[in-house]
């Protein structure tokens, strides 16, 4: 693996990073954003600065990479530029990160750049980063899957007999994937409780969240390729946030025999920054040691996962504080993206560029890190007292969710910013 210099833990900025900012120099995330209504374009951000990418290549700063096509930082969506290739992303973060380093005063005394390229975060609006051509979910924390089958099936057999020989997955709603901070309807549909004779219809009222990171496909293959562990990391651009919206109601009575449809298609929401891959280097760890043996095509070599510190918080409406009610950590996870692209594509299923696939609900072994309402309050039996003394068994109309994730090391801290959503009444 080169060095990667956008990397380099003693690097800092002329613009200015609030302590404990998930935007270090050293992160250069990629995004689309908007100002007062005109056209969403691309962006990176350093500390609570927006940086117009379309500006720096309009003023000349990035000629330097040789783009075949400038244009790429003037589109709605990042599929474009992502569809350079890795060397493009690695020389752009690169160049961004030479151009904001204290040392370089280029565009440090260009104040007239500034003023056409820098904005304060509280005055644009995020748009999804990409055009999401398809979407899939895997099931891939261990811990979830085995709280899960102890709360449905037997806690003796918790896990399906096919679930320590592959990442499980299905095909999600590409279409009902929202950037942070967009309203989310309660959905309605068919319920049965154990109770009831029939199944009648109602608006859920098992309303849940669940935590989860997605990798966005870099790199398009044709029909009838595979993508081997080997090579799947010249695949994936990045991460973003991703909150899974659940109504368990519903999921209970239509998952068999094709699982989840109405309960999950509703909606689930990302975070609007892609941190990248190369971002993330130094925060590999190992991933948890598979038993029994898994098949050739899903063994991998070296460090795989990845440390990042995974938070939700929870704001009824009008509440003055939040609660913080789950800390997790993506390195939990039992199969790794290497392991659930090699899967994806082993039978010649072809990925594009933009597509997105997640991780499953994040779990770990304590109570806290549970990443779900559903473990949380193990069913609705043991509810949450949050900061305002109120309780909640699932989400009710008026909260806010709230994900945060950063990594942390050698004194840096490589955020996502939020994944926020608020969910309102039935329509």
């Amino acid at each position: 693996m080169p060095t990667i210099k956008a990397n380099n833990p003693s690097l800092t900025s002329w613009i200015q990073v609030p302590k404990n900012s998930d935007f270090p120099i050293q992160n250069i995330p990629f995004g689309i954003f908007s100002y007062q209504g005109g056209t969403p374009r691309a962006c990176t951000r350093i500390g609570d600065t927006v940086i117009d990418l379309s500006v720096l290549v309009e003023q000349g700063y990035l000629n330097n990479l040789r783009l075949p096509d400038a244009s790429v930082f003037h589109a709605e969506t990042l599929n474009d530029f992502i569809a350079l290739g890795k060397p493009f992303w690695r020389k752009t973060r690169d160049l961004l990160s030479s151009l904001f380093q204290k040392e370089n005063d280029t565009l440090q005394k260009d104040k007239e750049t500034q003023k056409l390229a820098f904005y304060n975060i509280k005055d644009v609006q995020m748009h999804l980063p990409v055009h999401i051509g398809d979407y899939t979910d895997f099931y891939s924390s261990k811990e979830h899957a085995t709280n899960v089958g102890s709360m449905f099936r037997d806690p003796k057999n918790a896990l399906l007999p096919n679930w320590l020989h592959l990442p499980v997955g299905y095909h999600g709603r590409a279409s009902s994937i929202v950037v942070s901070g967009t309203p989310i309807h309660r959905p309605k549909g068919q319920v049965k409780p154990a109770d009831a004779e029939k199944p009648y219809f109602t608006p859920t009222k098992l309303l849940d969240f669940e935590l989860e990171v997605a990798f966005i496909i870099g790199k398009e293959t044709e029909l009838g390729e595979s993508i081997s562990t080997a090579e799947a990391e010249d695949y994936i651009f990045g991460l973003v946030l991703f909150n899974d919206w659940s109504a368990r109601d519903i999921q209970q009575w239509e998952y068999v025999p094709l699982g989840p449809f109405l309960a999950k298609n509703f909606a689930s929401t990302i975070s609007p920054w892609i941190v990248t891959l190369d971002a993330l280097e130094p925060f590999r760890v190992a991933s948890p040691k598979q038993k029994p043996e898994v098949l050739d095509y899903l063994k991998f070599k070296g460090k795989k996962s990845y440390d990042i510190n995974l938070e939700v918080y929870l704001k009824p409406d009008n509440a003055k504080k939040e609660t913080l009610i789950c800390q997790s950590n993506f390195k939990y996870m039992y199969w790794n993206m290497c392991q659930q692209l090699a899967h994806h594509t082993i039978n010649g299923c072809n990925v594009r560029v933009g597509d997105m696939c997640a991780s499953g609900t994040i779990s770990g072994k304590e109570p806290n890190s549970y990443g779900s309402m559903l473990e949380l309050t193990w069913k609705g039996t043991k509810p949450l007292k949050l900061a305002d003394g109120s309780e909640r068994k699932f989400i009710e109309d008026g909260d806010t969710v709230i994900i945060r994730g950063f990594a942390e090391k050698d004194g840096v801290r490589i955020g996502f910013g939020e994944c926020e959503g608020k969910i309102l009444p039935a329509k």
